[in-house]
């Protein structure tokens, strides 16, 4: 008796738990999400818009250009090597000395007395040398200068006061090593040529910058759709939890149908949590790249993407994808410019094996007079003049320096243009990829589509059998389960493909030509 009352007592709390779970839905399973993010602050957002507030903002980008600049700044470093330097040079002495012997025709035979010898000189110096592109070096100087002795000590032997003047002219050549113009133009190709590699760096990087922004963009997509994808499916669970209620009141179906479909509202509920998150991580992400100032990226602003994923094949061709690459890529002019600057390092350094032999003329005028004028008049006259010319030889024994210098250079070289045939290759890998993975990604949508439909008619196949009572909530549930995979299926694959399309453009170089944009 006690027994089959307590197997009573059992079977009378399982249906008022059962009424209970009937009439009233657990907490927050029927919470509309939708709206409670309508409440909060949006800002709608295109892929354009956002490639260009990326690269207006981005903090790599700014390094890049500045980085440019400094290149820059090296090819007027070395042209600046073959500027020409001026300098002036005035000197003012007077030195006032005792005689301690007589001076020839200024005094007497014998000193009874202390003769002082006062004497002044006076001189200016301008000189103007520069750095000749032969590799020689040209000097021209002109020193007037002034000399005067005290009257009692200067009569009758010395032009007093007197002025001279110099004018001299000194071209230093050399003849075989750092001799003609090419060798001396090395540093500045290889300036120019460092320039051109971080101009393509900075292209490089502006690149890189879209691709990753497109890349996180559709990703936000996804995550959008993707919950509505799960909304759709709770709704779907939902309106089969209420249909399941009224037949359990009705008495036409069992309590453990609408646990059943209970407990797939809930797991709705949390696959929407999940979404809502990766919706608001793929937000940061994105506001992340368009590098707002910090109090920007405090605030909680929602992003909504403006634009929808292409779902229509674009013409592809390989080799013309792989010579448009080829041609474009950043990667190739970068390691050409490597290869230029190895051969131009290379020549320099087996230039310097050569013995120095230099060639080494100066000419010169003269000129003296009472003053400056006359100096001056005789200095430019031609009656007073000077030249001279001649060969220096220096060769260091051994010259181990230069020798392994040029060995070193002549490795360099060569690995440069290794290099350059490993980007080639590795462009022509990356690209036959990047077509592949297109292709895949558009025929995974058709395929996907195929599905989501097949799953659609599926689930509302089972629908109308469990209408008849041929089938259960089990079956429906898991067809209902089948679609919304199916669904983030094919939706993963639209998003796929646009990547796709993002991942060849950034490996063809044509980002920009799909904004229109232009780098000056």
């Amino acid at each position: 008796m006690n027994r089959g009352s307590s197997t009573h007592h059992r079977l009378a709390t399982i249906v008022i738990v059962g009424l209970w779970c009937v009439s009233a839905p657990p907490n927050g399973w029927g919470l509309d999400v939708t709206e409670r993010i309508a409440a909060e602050r949006r800002e709608s957002v295109s892929l354009a818009d956002a490639a260009l507030r990326a690269l207006q903002n981005n903090l790599d980008v700014s390094i890049s250009r500045r980085n440019k600049e400094s290149r820059l700044a090296d090819i007027i470093v070395e042209q600046s090597k073959f500027d020409l330097n001026l300098s002036v040079n005035g000197q003012y002495n007077r030195t006032l000395n005792p005689l301690n012997r007589p001076v020839f025709g200024g005094t007497r035979p014998n000193l009874s007395e202390i003769t002082i010898f006062d004497q002044i000189n006076g001189s200016v110096t301008f000189d103007a040398q520069t750095n000749l592109i032969t590799g020689g070096n040209f000097d021209v100087n002109y020193s007037p200068s002034h000399t005067g002795v005290n009257a009692n000590v200067a009569q009758g032997f010395l032009f007093n006061p007197s002025w001279t003047g110099g004018l001299a002219f000194t071209l230093t050549q050399p003849l075989l090593r750092n001799a003609g113009i090419e060798i001396n133009k090395t540093f500045i190709k290889v300036a120019q040529n460092n320039a051109e590699v971080e101009q393509h760096v900075f292209r490089d990087r502006v690149l890189t910058v879209i691709t990753t922004v497109e890349q996180t963009y559709w990703e936000l997509v996804f995550a959008n759709e993707n919950l509505k994808v799960a909304q759709a499916a709770m709704k779907a669970a939902e309106e089969l939890l209420a249909a399941n209620r009224a037949k359990a009141k009705a008495g036409v179906m069992s309590i453990v149908d609408v646990l059943q479909a209970e407990a797939a509202v809930a797991s709705r509920v949390e696959q929407i949590l999940v979404a809502e998150k990766a919706i608001r991580d793929q937000e940061d992400q994105l506001r992340r790249l368009l590098n707002p100032g910090e109090e920007d990226l405090r605030q909680d602003v929602r992003l909504t993407p403006a634009d929808i994923p292409v779902t229509v094949l674009e013409p592809l061709s390989l080799q013309e994808a792989i010579d448009t690459a080829i041609e474009q890529r950043p990667e190739i002019v970068q390691a050409k410019k490597n290869v230029e600057s190895g051969e131009l390092n290379k020549q320099f350094a087996r230039n310097q094996l050569l013995p120095t032999l230099s060639f080494q003329g100066t000419a010169g005028l003269a000129g003296l007079g009472a003053d400056y004028a006359s100096s001056a008049a005789r200095n430019f006259s031609g009656d007073f003049y000077n030249y001279g010319a001649g060969l220096v030889l220096s060769y260091p024994l051994g010259n181990r320096a230069a020798i392994n210098t040029y060995n070193k250079r002549k490795l360099e070289a060569r690995n440069a243009e290794d290099s350059l045939v490993s980007v080639r290759q590795q462009i022509i890998v990356g690209v036959r990829e990047a077509v592949r993975r297109v292709q895949t990604d558009f025929k995974r949508i058709e395929t996907t589509r195929s599905a989501r439909i097949m799953a659609e008619k599926q689930l509302q196949a089972e629908q109308e059998r469990l209408k008849v009572g041929l089938s259960t909530t089990r079956f429906v549930l898991d067809f209902q389960r089948d679609l919304a995979t199916a669904q983030g299926n094919e939706l993963r694959a639209i998003v796929d493909y646009n990547k796709s399309l993002s991942n060849l453009s950034r490996h063809k170089a044509t980002t920009l030509d799909r904004y229109h944009l232009e780098l000056s």
